[in-house]
């Protein structure tokens, strides 16, 4: 029998939420200040993943202008109601958070099929975040999120709170009603979601904050209002076991100490549950794989897949019996369904974007990335630097492997040393390096630089390189565990060093000076400082896993 191996969705792809349609899975993912949001993944046997869409891809839907890395979508939930043969996604747009204030909004979108058109975001409400939707079976439909008390007596007792939405009007109802601040002692009780199974309202929450004593906490009740009875047995998935004391301002969001030797598969929690039509329970849960000795989570918090099983007493465990992630599971009792290999080739021939190339706060359009102009060639138009929080000219894509190459293809003609375009490794707008074609009046010409922007502070590395400045360029970026190194040719076959063994753990969770919830991307950029005018063409980008 074919195994799950754990991570399914590898690279930055937290906070998954997992449902089931008939034959069909999906699963949304977190997405913060990337643009478009919400990649929803589909599966027919829980093995086999591939990139559906993205949902939100109108400004309408999305407005990340301005905001701060690791803000933006925060945990949406996928939701799917049999009776309406409609899917629901809610989802929350963080603006600003400090440990009092948390200025967030939150929306709901619908859609009759996950490929279809999506709807305007309907509002709900701004009281915290992480909301999910609960479809009862008698109709009502329940909206339960983290309510964040900005009160200081009370930061260390924030509340999951539950409310009624009434469809009609797509708007909130009643009163929030307070249904749990923890089952267990690790604090930082959120992610919460709930579901119903044998009379039972299970509510699943994620606790001890996104690190090293995360876990995947139950409570139960007769009553979706409660009052929940939390489980006595402590989380019902984490990567590290016993009982942690914690709280909403002690500091167990990272915790290296409590790195677990005994699996790969760390910082487990966050979960979310289907069952196959053949009785079998899986949970998706986010978790981070640490490059060690470091220990700097490189790819971000990613996405990966256990068997549960429901003990006689009602309670979940991991399947076979424990409660630690592991690195494998046994796959379910289903037809396998894999998907044609991805190519590593994006040519820029279709006049539509891969979707798996992001743009960080959006939008993407013709103004900036255009595709028809030059048909098989992708043209961005320089303007503010990657260190910029609103108008940047980068497209990217998830790094999802320790050893990676990634090549392009240029053509620029810079003349001023206010133009640069090429090839980046980008984690936020405060952490990233660039090797780049720019103009160097020194030199009396075209150049190629290589720089880094971490911890807020600018470095140049290795020497410029003089070129014609009409002359195509290929540029190579090559990522191995915590180190990553730049190259050029002028040919495609012979490559030549621009910087190498650079120090890539200031692009990884641990290591950022902000952030510190995405992942390390890789992509095309340009930037034009003078007067925001300035094109560059690209003929390809080749990414290549390597392990």
């Amino acid at each position: 029998m074919e195994e799950i191996r754990n991570p399914i969705l590898p690279g930055f792809h937290p906070d998954p939420s997992m449902i089931r349609v008939g034959e069909d899975y999906y699963i949304a993912v977190s997405s913060f200040e990337w643009f478009p949001g919400v990649p929803i993944y589909h599966s027919r046997d829980l093995v086999h993943w591939e990139l559906k869409r993205n949902v939100l891809d109108t400004v309408e839907q999305l407005d990340l202008t301005g905001l701060k890395p690791s803000w933006g979508v925060w945990a949406p939930n996928l939701s799917y109601c049999e009776q309406e043969k409609r899917f629901y996604l809610v989802y929350s747009i963080v603006h600003n958070n400090n440990p009092w204030f948390f200025d967030v909004d939150n929306y709901v979108v619908t859609a009759s099929s996950i490929e279809g058109e999506w709807s305007g975001p309907y509002y709900l409400n701004s009281s915290g975040f992480d909301p999910a939707l609960f479809h009862d079976d008698d109709g009502r439909k329940w909206v339960v999120n983290k309510d964040r008390d900005f009160r200081p007596a009370n930061l260390d007792n924030r509340a999951i709170v539950v409310q009624e939405l009434d469809t009609a009007r797509m708007r909130l109802t009643g009163s929030p009603t307070v249904v749990s601040r923890g089952a267990t002692r690790r604090g930082f009780v959120e992610g919460a979601q709930i579901y119903k199974r044998e009379g039972w309202y299970y509510l699943i929450t994620a606790e001890g904050g996104t690190g090293y004593a995360h876990c995947v906490a139950l409570s139960r009740s007769r009553s979706v209002t409660g009052p929940y009875e939390p489980c006595p047995f402590g989380p019902a998935l984490t990567s590290i076991g016993g009982d942690l004391a914690g709280s909403e301002k002690a500091d167990l969001f990272m915790r290296p100490d409590l790195y677990n030797p005994e699996t790969s598969i760390q910082k487990a929690g966050h979960g979310s549950l289907v069952e196959t039509p053949n009785g079998e329970w899986y949970m998706a849960h986010l978790c981070g794989r640490p490059v060690m000795p470091g220990m700097h989570c490189i790819l971000g918090r990613e996405t990966s897949l256990q068997r549960m099983e429901w003990t006689e007493d009602g309670w979940l465990r991991v399947y076979g019996g424990g409660v630690i992630a592991q690195e494998s599971a046994p796959a379910p009792a289903l037809p396998a369904h894999p998907f044609p290999a991805e190519s590593p080739l994006e040519d820029f021939d279709s006049p539509v974007l891969n979707p798996h190339l992001y743009a960080p706060r959006g939008p993407i359009d013709a103004g900036w990335a255009d595709l028809e102009t030059e048909p098989g060639r992708l043209r961005l138009r320089g303007r503010e630097s990657l260190t910029s929080t609103y108008a940047v000219s980068l497209l990217a894509r998830k790094l999802d492997s320790f050893h990676t190459r990634t090549t392009a293809k240029l053509e620029f003609q810079p003349e001023l040393y206010h133009h640069l375009a090429g090839i980046s490794c980008y984690y936020a707008s405060q952490d990233h390096y660039c090797a780049y074609k720019t103009f160097d009046e020194t030199l009396g010409g075209a150049v190629l630089k290589v720089h880094g922007f971490t911890g807020g502070a600018f470095k140049e590395y290795g020497k410029p390189v003089p070129l014609a400045a009409e002359a195509p360029v290929f540029l190579r970026v090559e990522t191995e565990n915590d180190k990553l190194s730049f190259f050029y040719s002028l040919d495609g076959e012979r490559f030549e060093p621009l910087a190498e063994g650079l120090d890539l753990t200031p692009l990884s969770d641990e290591g950022c000076s902000c952030g510190v919830f995405t992942g390390t991307f890789v992509g095309l950029f340009a930037q034009d400082s003078h007067t925001r005018e300035k094109w560059a063409s690209f003929d390809f980008l080749r990414y290549e896993r390597l392990d």
